[in-house]
């Protein structure tokens, strides 16, 4: 039998999830859990609204200290 996701495993895969990357058997999961978890679809629409304002977002339209910042975060990030 197949464990229900969790909110913490839904976090995990929402990138996959936005871009067709979960297997049928996951996404079945997922879309599960956002049937009874009204929290994981409000991070779901999060997740689309940053995804749809950062496409539009260029290089040139940050600040170098705003740049350093991101890149901070980020190798913070994936150190841990």
């Amino acid at each position: 039998m197949t464990r229900e996701l969790s909110c913490a495993d839904l976090v995990e895969f929402v990138t996959d999830y936005l871009e067709g990357r979960l297997p049928a058997a996951e996404r079945a999961r997922f879309e599960a859990h956002l049937g009874e978890c009204p929290g994981c679809v409000a991070h779901l629409e999060q997740a689309r609204a940053t995804v749809a304002l950062a496409g539009r977002l260029e290089e040139r339209d940050l600040s170098p200290a705003a740049r350093d910042a991101l890149v901070a975060a980020f190798r913070d990030w994936t150190a841990r």
